[in-house]
């Protein structure tokens, strides 16, 4: 593998990703959600789609292709029955991998036939993100460096689509009141979004060994370093999935089994995070 012109990614400079999505294996209602997740993380360098575009199930797909600039990759079944999608993926990903100039890649699907294509490339030294569906084989999960639900990706989405009708009602307002009554029956339909899911039960076990392993000798652990630890065993760990955007906010709502405080950082202005179990 060619090793980037100037190494590891500077302070200044953001991580180069490669951005994969199996069409067959994943929903156009994410992808907003989905590619805002990813610039978390760096910049999607590469965003490739792949799967049979000259079929009927993929009309929704090919009108989000050019509002987020997604190079299609068209691959027509061979034979039925048999996927011919996730051979061009894989096959495409190893080629992006040996030119070295990515620091990650994001694998769009929730088919276990990836797993060992994220082990692989975590083996080169890429940091692999997984993106897919609760129905994800744990494996494949397992196999990532980070895996991100999608649907958590989709609740977040239903909060800022009411911004698109706002608009077209103001635009609508001055064409007189009687096109405006008009133009609100067609909004009205958004209602048609995806609902949000409901919270998953806290995993206070997992969160209290969480808490153990980087905690000090009086029992407080720096927060950044419980989550660091939280991503290492479990790779799908996300407070989203528990109805916070944030760790802190989780544990803040259990009082009764954990114990926050802020601490100045020694040598600087801003303060710091730190957690321990309660009693």
């Amino acid at each position: 593998m060619k090793p980037r012109p100037n190494g590891k990614p500077g302070e200044d400079e953001q991580r180069r990703l490669a951005v994969l999505i199996d069409a067959d294996n994943a929903q156009p209602v994410v992808i907003e959600g989905l590619l805002a997740e990813v610039a978390k993380f760096g910049v999607a360098s590469v965003k490739r789609i792949y799967g049979d575009f000259t079929s009927p199930r993929m009309t929704q797909w090919k009108a989000r292709l050019l509002e987020h600039s997604i190079t299609p990759v068209q691959q027509f079944a061979y034979t039925s029955g048999k996927n011919a999608t996730d051979s061009s993926l894989i096959i495409d990903a190893m080629d992006l991998m040996y030119t070295g100039r990515f620091d990650g890649m994001c694998l769009v699907s929730s088919d276990s036939d990836f797993t060992r294509l994220a082990q692989r490339l975590r083996e080169e030294g890429l940091t692999v993100y997984g993106f897919g569906e609760r129905k994800t084989p744990d494996a494949f999960v397992q196999a990532c460096d980070k895996f991100i639900y999608t649907e958590v990706l989709r609740a977040e989405a239903v909060v800022a689509s009411p911004r698109a009708p706002a608009k077209a009602t103001k635009k609508a307002a001055k064409k007189g009141a009687g096109r405006n009554e008009a133009s609100s029956q067609v909004v009205a339909p958004a209602a048609a979004t995806p609902a949000k899911a409901a919270p998953l039960p806290l995993p206070i076990d997992l969160l209290r060994q969480a808490i153990e392993e980087a905690s000090d000798d009086e029992g407080w652990a720096a927060m950044g370093a419980v989550g660091n630890y939280l991503n290492k065993i479990r790779p799908d760990f996300d407070p989203r999935l528990y109805g916070k955007k944030k760790l802190s906010d989780l544990l803040r709502q259990q009082p009764r089994h954990f114990a926050l405080e802020e601490r100045a950082v020694q040598g600087g202005t801003g303060k710091a995070l730190y957690v321990r179990l309660a009693g």
